[in-house]
């Protein structure tokens, strides 16, 4: 019931109208916050169920990826002589390590300078990598009787002008190539001495430096650029050391390396040689790495038992106290968890290893869901199984051809047993030519090309100038100089070159229809000389065969499966064997692979949970604009309210008005005193 009290006509209108409006306001408004509250908890629901599946796809990760199956552990009884480390390829063993030579860099040392902004000179080095017949004044006779160059190692020619022709200078240019040489200068008793030194170790990395020297025009004497000469003509630096190979024994079989580490040697293990082992050799065991396998495995079960658990707490219902979880009967999070547990519990599609689900691997659910791990039954299957393990987990593709590696695959790709036939083997870009004749003298009129190798073009070639004896040594000096050039390094459009039954054959060490050889332009006499004319060699060509019975598409060695295919997405490394039928691929998917891609599914931008959430979200801002029209709306009632209860307060205050007049009225006329007493 409504009451007020007041002055004048007696009503309180400020009372009345708030009163009014609150009771218009109420039910309506506490709805609409009952019912934002509970969208906002199960938005915020959705958020702590969206992040628990992104926590529990991390824990995944590593167990979809093959590498992590993988790897090895290697220990060694002297890892103060030899250390090792290997990759998925190193067959488990012991191997016996004798250590008897160490591998060192090449070094040299230029005479003392008074200081580093001394002029040195200007002109040109050229630097060469190879094998150095040199020997020094220590223990002597001095004697440099021959250079064999690296083809392997690019040649650089860096030039000295008046803006780089200090000492300083001179080490900032050499460095600034980039060519796998390190300059320093170094203050001893002498002065200050610029030392350079070549990145590599051992024998075929020793240095020449050539000098053009265009201060005093003479290229081997100690003065000017020329002091930084060594070569057969002049050797004006200092050799401070040696380059030399390491030597050591595997096993009893001879080792030589250019470096003190050796990864080549024995398959998948990478040798680092720290120091001579004397009479007592090492001995370097190499064994899978169970432990890294078991630790990756635990931490998927401990990621989807947080994973259960947040999944519990937003779904429950406590009935003892009637709170529910904010997801609790949610049919979207029913669905969400109901396919996760089964892609925990199904069996890895199509592997037919010793076992294919977690359960044969003792990992089994308990009552909450969750699940736990039988240690004995898990331990026996890491001891005699392992290789086995990665078929229940990742996506595996296993060809029965050894030669043939599976790279990779997509969710395009169906598991089944694909047959694989080649019909034509990868190849490179080649280009020959034909010299005239040996001993042939490269000269100012033939030392000059310029080639493109797979679409890149290099800067001019210049050849070493001399007498070459024999093909094989003037292809050694091609490859060098092509692999010095800047714009082909930087592309990694490299080359080897042979000199095969009496012609050159320059190949890119690249494969497929991209890799290509052209000569762009040649000096005056390199055609008649060296054979080489302006022209394209043979492009190579892609790897092409079917995969599933269906034409795959090739790209330098790797081989495709055709888009709509059942081996759409997989993809083949064919870098080895011949062409025909090579066997198939068993392509399955593990359980790791499956709940990665369904939760990358449910985590996608268009996926069901930003679905839900869009949804609630939109609901929610709906509310807000429910309570901008409540507000609206009870601003023109209160307006309303208060233009009647005004013009009731006008009128009743007429009335009053009116009654006053009245009761004096009636008080003034004759007799109303007697008849006011007669009634009292």
């Amino acid at each position: 019931m409504l009451t007020a009290t007041g002055i004048g006509s007696g009503l309180d209108i400020e009372s009345l109208v708030t009163q009014l409006i609150s009771a218009e306001r109420s039910p309506v408004e506490t709805r609409l916050v009952a019912r934002e509250s509970a969208l906002t908890a199960e938005l915020s629901g959705f958020g702590s169920l969206k992040s628990a599946l992104s926590t529990f796809q991390d824990s995944i990760s590593s167990l979809n990826k093959l590498s992590s199956f993988g790897q090895r552990t290697t220990t060694s009884s002297n890892t103060d002589a030899v250390v090792a480390s290997a990759n998925s390829t190193a067959a488990s063993g012991s191997y016996s390590l004798s250590v008897s030579q160490l591998a060192s860099s090449h070094s040299l040392a230029s005479t003392g300078y008074a200081s580093t902004s001394d002029l040195v000179g200007t002109g040109t080095l050229t630097i060469r990598f190879g094998s150095t017949d040199y020997t020094s004044p220590d223990p002597g006779p001095e004697s440099y009787d021959g250079f064999t160059v690296n083809p392997e190692k690019g040649t650089a020619t860096i030039t000295i002008d008046s803006e780089n022709n200090t000492l300083t200078g001179v080490r900032d240019a050499i460095n600034g190539a980039k060519i796998g040489v390190t300059a320093v200068i170094v203050n001893d008793e002498s002065g200050y001495r610029l030392l350079i030194g070549s990145d590599d170790g051992g024998e075929k990395n020793s240095l020449e430096i050539s000098v053009t020297d265009t201060g005093d025009s003479n290229d081997l004497d100690s003065a000017g650029l020329s002091a930084l000469s060594f070569n057969g003509s002049a050797t004006n630096l200092a050799q401070t050391v040696a380059a030399r190979d390491a030597l050591f024994t595997v096993n009893g079989l001879s080792i030589r390396s250019s470096e003190n580490r050796a990864s080549g040697v024995i398959e998948g293990l990478d040798i680092t040689l720290k120091d001579v082992t004397g009479t007592s050799p090492v001995t370097v065991t190499v064994a899978q790495d169970r432990e890294a396998v078991k630790s990756a495995i635990q931490s998927f079960v401990s990621g989807y038992n947080n994973y259960i658990s947040t999944v519990n707490s937003l779904t429950a219902y406590d009935p003892e106290t009637g709170v529910a979880g904010p997801l609790q009967g949610d049919f979207s999070a029913r669905s969400i968890a109901s396919q996760v547990r089964r892609a925990i519990t199904d069996s890895a599609e199509g592997f037919g290893g010793s076992f294919s689900s977690l359960s044969e691997l003792g990992i089994t659910t308990d009552g909450d869901g969750k699940l736990a791990i039988n240690s004995s039954r898990f331990d026996a299957a890491l001891e005699n199984a392992f290789d086995d393990i990665v078929g229940v987990f990742a996506a595996v593709g296993r060809p029965s051809d050894g030669t043939i590696k599976y790279i990779t695959s997509t969710a395009a790709t169906a598991v089944a047993s694909h047959d694989i036939d080649i019909t034509q083997m990868a190849t490179r870009g080649q280009l020959t030519a034909s010299p005239s004749f040996f001993p042939l003298n490269i000269d100012s009129e033939n030392n000059s090309l310029v080639l493109s190798v797979n679409g890149v073009t290099s800067s001019e070639i210049l050849l070493t100038q001399g007498n070459y004896a024999s093909g094989a040594e003037l292809a050694d000096e091609l490859q060098a100089r092509i692999n010095g050039d800047t714009a082909l390094v930087n592309a990694g459009a490299l080359v080897s070159v042979q000199f095969v039954n009496d012609h050159f054959e320059i190949t890119s060490n690249n494969y497929g229809s991209f890799s290509t050889i052209e000569v762009l332009s040649v000096d005056t006499n390199t055609t008649a000389q060296l054979g080489f004319s302006t022209g394209a060699g043979v492009a190579g060509i892609d790897v092409a065969g079917t995969i599933g019975g269906v034409a795959a598409s090739g790209s330098g060695q790797t081989l495709k499966g055709a888009v709509g295919s059942k081996a759409e997405g997989l993809q083949l490394l064919i870098a080895d064997g011949s062409t025909g039928p090579r066997g198939a691929v068993d392509f399955s998917r593990g359980i790791a692979y499956q709940l990665n891609t369904l939760i990358t599914s449910f985590l996608a931008t268009d996926g069901l949970l930003d679905s839900r959430t869009e949804g609630i979200q939109s609901r929610i801002e709906g509310i807000g604009d429910q309570k901008e029209v409540l507000d609206r709306k009870m601003e023109a009632l209160e307006i309303r309210y208060r233009n009647q209860f005004n013009a009731l307060d006008s009128l009743l205050a007429q009335l009053q008005t009116t009654s006053d007049f009245l009761t004096q009225q009636l008080a003034s006329l004759p007799g109303s005193g007697q008849l006011l007493n007669k009634n009292n």
